[in-house]
């Protein structure tokens, strides 16, 4: 089989490709944009059978490529930049390029399996896979959404096509990120900051929140890739599941809570949070006015139709997860 995973250099592009050379697959055909040329050294301990520019693979869609080979399409390339102002080239690259990818692969027969966000709920409470949830802050969260959008109604008019997969990605952490800059995991940048200053800094308390104890749904890439997996096993099986799946570990946990985890892995001790902050090791600033009406102090995804359609697994918890990750970036450093 021949799987296309776009946005193969990036984030958890990348760690699909590893995954699935471990899995003892190599005939991949990676799709990228590698303008950014740094993002290559993701891949460079990968086995693919061709690289692909993206305005070149664009093109070929565009000039009726032959979908005979491609067995799947894993779509991982986006703009996840939430702070991003060019509106036009975040639907262009969010939207138009996502539904022309679709469109092809449904027209081929070839299951479809693509990054969602949670960045489509914004400031609600409840993260459930519903449309009365979802109310995204940013251009970002709206290119997401429109293209669920496209998704549902493809789903919900059409029968016996190949499946159509979403994965709404809640706050993912795990190697392969470095490229990201600001868009870095949380983890990633207390790590950082850690190594240089001997201390974390977090914001203060903002909206009713106390200082570090805004919360996410913190999700190891290394679960991210085993949910994708299980996903593709199943469509490559003859399962023809569709739908939109949050994918999270189900559990907010606080900032101060991965600080912890980066600080105590490092230092190899068990410190408690009042220790660290009275030590100056996490040290709260001031909630940035740029952030405030755009920002989510809480999510906390609802696994309930990720498990309904057969996904069982344990999810690793930050400090799980999080001392993994730490732990890798030690020895390879």
């Amino acid at each position: 089989m021949t799987i296309i995973v776009t946005g193969a250099a990036g984030f958890i592009g990348s760690n699909l490709v590893k995954a699935l050379n471990q899995a003892g697959e190599t005939r991949i055909i990676a799709v990228d944009d590698l303008t950014e040329a740094d993002k290559f050294k993701n891949i460079v301990d990968c086995e693919i059978d061709d690289y692909l520019d993206k305005d070149d693979f664009i093109e070929r869609l565009e000039s009726g490529l032959s979908g005979k080979r491609i067995t799947a399409i894993l779509h991982q390339g986006a703009c996840s930049d939430t702070m991003e102002t060019d509106g036009q080239y975040m639907m262009d690259n969010n939207f138009r390029y996502s539904r022309m990818l679709l469109g092809w692969a449904q027209q081929h027969g070839i299951p479809f399996l693509y990054a969602s966000s949670a960045a489509v709920y914004g400031a609600n409470t409840v993260f459930r896979e519903e449309r009365s949830c979802e109310a995204p802050l940013n251009v970002y969260g709206y290119s997401k959404f429109l293209f669920d959008q496209t998704v549902r109604k493809l789903v919900s008019d059409t029968r016996g096509r190949a499946p159509v997969i979403g994965f709404r990605y809640f706050n993912v952490y795990g190697p392969r990120e470095q490229h990201k800059a600001r868009m870095a995991s949380v983890a990633f940048h207390h790590f950082n900051q850690y190594q240089a200053e001997g201390r974390v800094k977090l914001f203060t308390g903002y909206d009713g929140w106390r200082a570090g104890e805004q919360e996410r749904d913190f999700v190891s890439v290394e679960d991210v890739v085993k949910v994708n997996l299980f996903f593709l096993n199943r469509a490559l099986a003859g399962n023809s599941t569709s739908g939109i799946f949050n994918l999270g570990t189900g559990r907010a946990q606080t900032f101060n809570e991965v600080a912890q985890a980066v600080i105590n892995t490092i230092e190899k001790k068990k410190q408690s949070l009042a220790q660290l902050i009275k030590d100056k090791k996490i040290e709260y600033i001031p909630f940035p006015d740029a952030l405030k009406g755009k920002y989510q102090s809480h999510t906390q995804a609802d696994l309930t139709r990720l498990r309904a359609a057969g996904y069982k697994a344990k999810f690793l918890t930050v400090q799980e997860g999080v001392a993994r990750y730490v732990n890798a970036r030690l020895t390879a450093a």
